[in-house]
């Protein structure tokens, strides 16, 4: 009965002490820089191969609060954002050709697995390089509604880097 009880009494405090060093890990992480990288991934899916499919990634930098009012309930604030469109876009990015879901004759998974290794390909190139893949959020958009086979597929893959 003593040895019972000793023996669960250590892995209790085994289990205690290895919770407070992932929380002292958790920590430090907290504290630590991290950056973030966005690669967007849209890939059509209008018939006939018609669309285009890309894969992008901006090697350029923006500042959001350099195009960003901030509104109150007066009509408008003193800092009211005076940016075009043309300063907002990014003219330094990667485009990678992707295939297109649908060709003449209908779906092609042939296609879809030729993007999966080419998306599979950068992220793996990004993971060598320090990346972690932390979120992928997807969305679908359709021209015409209910029954309508034209539009994009869109995957954003979330990536952060400690430093």
């Amino acid at each position: 009965m003593k040895k019972n009880l000793l023996f669960t009494g250590l892995i209790v405090l085994g289990f205690v002490s290895l919770s407070f060093i992932n929380a002292k890990t958790a920590d430090e992480e907290s504290l630590a820089q991290v950056e973030y990288k966005v690669v967007t991934v849209v890939e059509s899916i209008v018939p006939n191969g018609l669309g285009r499919s890309r894969m992008i990634s901006a090697n350029e930098v923006k500042d959001y609060k350099d195009y960003t009012t901030v509104r109150t309930d007066d009509k408008d604030s003193d800092n009211k954002n005076k940016s075009n469109r043309g300063e907002i876009r990014v003219k330094d990015y990667e485009e990678t050709k992707l295939l297109n879901f649908y060709n003449l004759g209908g779906i092609r998974f042939q296609n879809i697995a030729a993007n999966d290794a080419v998306m599979t390909s950068k992220i793996n190139t990004m993971v060598a390089e320090g990346w972690e893949l932390a979120f992928i959020n997807t969305g679908v958009e359709s021209v015409g509604g209910k029954g309508d086979n034209q539009g994009i597929f869109i995957t954003r893959y979330t990536f952060k880097k400690h430093f």
